[in-house]
């Protein structure tokens, strides 16, 4: 399955009505143009275990959160570097694993999809909570 079907799927039979409307207010739905004219889609994997040349498995430690925050640190690099980007998770994200040949202890974890802002592209309005709502101190 791809990444069309996958959306497909999700938006049309998976997903709540509670999920759907969640990115419906950022203008998200199951169409995504800027995956057809993006000129670079990095896909991002996690590696779970490691494996030592005689086939033992190493745990690896904090995995989503070490992929997590380098991947942060990618998509600001992106974006000092005077590009955007939109992250993307399709799901199921699996496809990636046959398409691109990786071995069995990785996990798709992101695809950053990067290139210049489209001319017509806008960020939506957003309100955040102020600092006294999400801190506390002692």
């Amino acid at each position: 399955m791809g990444p069309e079907n996958a959306e497909r799927e999700l938006y049309g039979h998976r997903a709540s009505a509670e999920w759907l409307d969640a990115p419906a207010a950022l203008g998200a739905d199951e169409h995504k143009p800027f995956l057809e004219t993006a000129p670079y889609p990095i896909a991002v994997f996690a590696r779970e275990y490691g494996v030592l040349p005689d086939g033992r498995k190493v745990k690896h430690y904090y995995v989503r959160e070490s992929v997590g925050i380098a991947t942060g640190i990618l998509i600001t690099a992106i974006h000092h570097a005077g590009l955007v980007s939109l992250t993307y998770t399709p799901s199921p994200m699996a496809f990636l694993s046959d398409i691109l040949g990786r071995p069995s202890n990785e996990r798709p974890f992101l695809i950053p999809v990067v290139g210049f802002p489209a001319a017509e592209a806008r960020a939506p309005a957003l309100t955040k909570e102020s600092l006294e709502e999400i801190t506390t101190f002692l």
